[in-house]
């Protein structure tokens, strides 16, 4: 039988090193699709930064970065439209005064 004081433990394994910016990465993959692609774009570019200090490949931050870029594009772009629309209709009820008026089949509702 052999002596417990013998018997050695094995090695504990290392666990691997996280990449540095890694999860600002995931984080900045998910915001875009929550309204929030400009904070995203943001944190890409910062999980970008943080790996490439290390010297790490960081995929996630670079999707998070092109997800950001695409959203912030999109949304500069509703805005402008909405704007446009909203522009429009108030030079509209400005020709033609309060009341409910008919347009080329749209009902246009301007205030007093």
């Amino acid at each position: 039988m052999s002596n417990p004081s013998n018997i050695q433990a094995p090695a504990a394994a290392y666990a691997p090193q996280p990449i540095p910016g890694k999860t600002l990465g995931i984080i900045s993959i998910i915001l875009p699709f929550v309204g929030l692609g400009l904070i995203g774009l943001i944190l890409g570019i910062v999980g970008k930064v943080q790996a490439k200090k290390a010297e790490y490949k960081n995929t996630p931050a670079v999707v998070g970065i092109v997800l950001g870029a695409i959203s912030v594009v999109v949304g500069l772009i509703v805005t402008i439209t909405i704007i446009a629309g909203i522009t429009a209709v108030a030079q509209q009820c400005q020709q033609l005064g309060p009341g409910i008026h008919k347009q080329g089949g749209v009902t246009i509702t301007c205030g007093s």
